[in-house]
């Protein structure tokens, strides 16, 4: 039997940062048009009637709604980065791998802050 070469398994394979930034950042757009949904609905029931905007306001205080409010301020914050990054980009600048790289980070860490901070600031107000 022949013994070919076998392609590196998905356990053995480590992403590399840029094309997670870019993954990432089409999860979060996804993410965030479903979020506009929702908050179109929401807005939808404020008008209607105060019983269907207790019903969605109480879904979203819940546990869940709570865990997919703050996924939704970090793809927010994620997608909001990432594209004054490309606006960089659009003006010719950062294009050199360590450059990329750099802004890469530079998303990430702004998103995880800027999230913690905003519900920091939300679980202090209430």
């Amino acid at each position: 039997m022949d013994q070919r070469p076998l392609s590196p398994h998905l356990s053995v394979y480590k992403l590399p940062l840029l094309p997670l930034v870019s993954i990432i950042t089409r999860i979060c757009a996804v993410a965030l048009s479903i979020g506009i949904l929702v908050f179109g609905i929401w807005l939808i029931s404020l008008g209607y009637s105060s019983d269907s905007l207790a019903f969605l306001t109480e879904i979203l205080v819940s546990p869940v709604g709570v865990v997919l409010l703050v996924g939704w301020t970090f793809a927010f914050m994620w997608h909001s980065a990432n594209g004054v990054r490309h606006l960089f980009w659009d003006a010719g600048h950062g294009f050199s791998l360590t450059v990329a790289e750099r802004s890469a980070y530079a998303v990430i860490i702004f998103s995880v802050v800027g999230t913690s901070i905003l519900w920091s600031y939300i679980w202090s107000a209430l």
